[in-house]
């Protein structure tokens, strides 16, 4: 069992904890994540690296035969069409380690992400007003 300090605070300790083929895949996932929300704050939330900005933005792990991609379920509803030749949930994507990562498909769900936390922020401050 890990003790408390061998738990990753960071997103690149997170990342490097993983064998390399995994590691490769987080790493690309990571870079997608960083150039489509280059204001985002980084952290270890839910034992998965995760990307905040205005509130929760996605979060990302690494599994033995997928990568994990959670942007919160309005994120997967709104991209079902686009998604629907992966596994999904309710709130996340499988992409299996067989296949390349959809770069294109995970940065415009990060900007949608974006684009719906600045509107419940913008809403939000409509109300108080």
């Amino acid at each position: 069992m890990n003790s408390p300090k061998d738990t990753p605070t960071t997103i690149d300790a997170y990342i490097a904890g993983f064998p390399e083929p995994v590691r490769l895949r987080l790493q690309e996932m990571c870079e997608i994540i960083r150039a489509a929300a280059p204001a985002a704050t980084e952290r270890i939330s839910y034992g998965m690296a995760g990307f905040f900005h205005e509130g929760p933005l996605v979060y990302f792990g690494g599994f033995r035969a997928h990568t994990g991609f959670y942007p919160i379920p309005s994120g997967i509803a709104a991209f079902e069409e686009a998604l629907s030749a992966y596994r999904t949930s309710k709130g996340g994507v499988q992409f299996p380690h067989d296949a390349p990562l959809p770069r294109d498909l995970i940065r415009r769900i990060v900007e949608y992400r974006l684009a719906e936390n600045a509107a419940k922020v913008a809403h939000k401050r409509r109300k108080r007003t």
